[in-house]
């Protein structure tokens, strides 16, 4: 039981109350859904993979104040990336916000209980 202050520790001061302990099967997270992970992916690759492609920039025109193509891209490609790794995180952080508060909104799930993805069985195959 908690204080009667709303601490939520127990009286012996656990952060649980007896019946919900956590432990290694404990879902902290609701089942992910791939397109968020997959979007993250594609926007880090094409950080990565653009700028390692020297056939794509290895030219001297056009010029811009002074500097060869080759050179303003790269460094074009400075900010891009960072846009795109900002982007890549801000779609992980908002899906594992999604799935913590799936969690905490539904309890957790009860053990044997089916999950969320199952089939019609109630076991993925």
């Amino acid at each position: 039981m908690s204080h009667a202050d709303g601490s939520g520790y127990s009286p012996n001061g656990e952060a649980f109350p007896e019946g919900s302990r956590l432990t290694r099967d404990t879902a902290i997270r609701g089942p992910a859904r791939p397109g968020p992970y997959i979007g993250a992916g594609i926007l880090l690759a094409a950080a990565i993979l653009f700028p390692l492609m020297p056939q794509l920039y290895s030219f001297d025109a056009p010029r811009l104040a002074g500097l060869p193509f080759f050179y303003w891209y790269q460094l074009l490609w400075v900010p891009i990336s960072a846009i795109l790794t900002g982007s890549a995180y801000w779609l992980v952080t908002k899906e594992d916000r999604r799935r913590r508060a799936e969690v905490r909104a539904g309890g957790a799930p009860q053990e044997g209980a089916a999950s969320a993805g199952a089939g019609v069985e109630g076991d993925r195959p």
